[in-house]
């Protein structure tokens, strides 16, 4: 992308009806570390991929809890992100407060929409440069809630944001079928065979590098990381080395 007339405000459309200011957003979403989500009859499960700006820092935190029965995965400019997971654990903590329940997932997505919405809209803001994925378990069953930074809040089955999220969205639509009736440890294999489509080929996943949120049917919200995630991560290690095998012996 370049400067033009049409990019010094989120407020001037372009003559081919786009909002400059909004694909930027759009890019710098898609270049942050990649982010799965994807849901079965009784869970919902998120991964995320951590970065460390060199090997003297500390990996950055992706996944948030915003109450007991849901969270939120982060993918783009990370400042952003805490920004809006500040926001919707504010919305959380307040109906909580007015109505003694947790919010219906359905009123925190419309709640966030016109969040995103509004800066979209008004002079002198910017769209905000982060998708996110929230994942949740209400009276409806198990939600992942996707967002981007034009204000498309949807609902879906499974969804990878961020760097190569491509190739993660390519293994999700093949193996549909298979993690709808899964466990929850067969949910968060795939979720995590998905997260490992999207890296490079000399990166692997680490107890460092990989944060792992959970909830479900009586199982509220919880976010796994290092030594909590090594058995998930080996499981997924053992069953690519199983399949390799197979394939090897049908050769």
């Amino acid at each position: 992308m370049f400067r033009n007339q049409y990019d010094s405000d989120v407020t001037v459309w372009s003559p081919q009806g786009r909002l400059h200011q909004v694909d930027y957003a759009v890019e710098a979403m898609k270049q942050g570390s990649a982010t799965v989500g994807l849901t079965s009859e009784t869970h919902a499960v998120i991964v995320a991929l951590k970065r460390a700006a060199n090997d003297l820092c500390s990996h950055q935190k992706k996944i948030y809890e915003l109450d007991t029965h849901s969270g939120v995965s982060i993918a783009g400019l990370l400042s952003d992100g805490r920004i809006l997971a500040r926001f919707l654990q504010t919305e959380c903590s307040s109906w909580r407060w007015d109505y003694q329940e947790p919010i219906p997932l359905q009123v925190l997505s419309n709640r966030l929409q016109l969040k995103l919405q509004a800066n979209t809209q008004f002079y002198g803001r910017r769209p905000f440069g982060v998708g996110l994925l929230i994942a949740g378990y209400d009276a409806k069953g198990p939600h992942i809630i996707k967002t981007d930074p034009s204000a498309e809040v949807v609902e879906t089955h499974a969804a990878s944001i961020g760097a190569r999220s491509q190739s993660g969205r390519t293994y999700l639509e093949r193996n549909l079928l298979n993690f709808r009736n899964a466990s929850l440890g067969e949910l968060i294999e795939h979720a995590l065979l998905a997260l490992r489509d999207t890296l490079p080929n000399e990166q692997n996943l680490s107890m460092k590098n990989t944060s792992i949120g959970v909830v479900g049917k009586d199982m509220p919200f919880r976010i796994m990381e290092e030594e909590e995630v090594q058995p998930h991560l080996d499981r997924v290690a053992l069953s690519h080395h199983q399949r390799v095998g197979r394939r090897e012996g049908n050769e």
